[in-house]
């Protein structure tokens, strides 16, 4: 029983070694400062703050940046991991940026922005208005709407509720969608009752 233990724990250990291992290099034009208990990453794009999460260590090297963990508690294996994640999104957010892109499809649907305001018309009785958050950047050309920005989770946050205001329906497929997103369509009433 105790052998078992152990083994389990090394092969854990070993799992979650792979990301420790591995460095996160560091873009062309970002920089990276540790405090206390948050890491400042800058690049062309703008400026991230990413608080350190518990048990972990983060080191800045010559060739990139490592994550480990201070001690073999199962949170901290967890935590080595979102840290690495959240390190490597930062980089890429502030050297090139994220983007979503929505589409809005229905007669009569149409988007149009009204300074930061996402104006939707969308089979309501009045407009719909989406103010655009701070660190999120909202453009509309013609059906399609691009949110752009340099914080991964506050891009798709947003994306997620512009979406919600109008889930596209499975008959016809009205409402909002994300660009290349594909909609399990259902056959309609007069269809689906009809023999051959």
């Amino acid at each position: 029983m105790v052998l078992s233990s152990f083994v389990h724990k090394f092969l854990s250990h070993l799992n979650m070694s792979k990301l420790a291992k591995k460095l996160i290099p560091i873009p062309q034009g970002v920089t990276m400062e540790k405090n206390v208990d948050a890491l400042q990453i800058k690049g062309p794009k703008g400026a991230l703050s990413l608080s350190l999460l518990p048990y972990i260590e983060v080191s800045i090297e010559e060739n990139g940046i490592r994550v480990s963990f201070t001690t073999d508690e199962k949170q901290a294996r967890a935590n080595c991991g979102t840290m690495w994640a959240l390190i490597r999104n930062a980089f890429e957010g502030v050297s090139k940026g994220f983007e979503k892109k929505l589409e809005i499809e229905g007669v009569g649907y149409r988007v149009s922005m009204e300074g930061k305001a996402l104006v939707l018309n969308i089979g309501y009785s009045h407009p719909v208005r989406f103010e655009s958050p701070e660190g999120v950047e909202i453009k509309t050309e013609k059906n399609v709407m691009r949110v752009s920005g340099i914080d991964k989770g506050l891009v798709g946050r947003v994306a997620a509720q512009i979406r919600a205001m109008k889930k596209p329906e499975p008959y016809k497929g009205k409402g909002i969608r994300y660009q290349g997103e594909i909609i399990r369509r259902k056959a309609g009433k007069r269809v689906a009752g009809t023999t051959t």
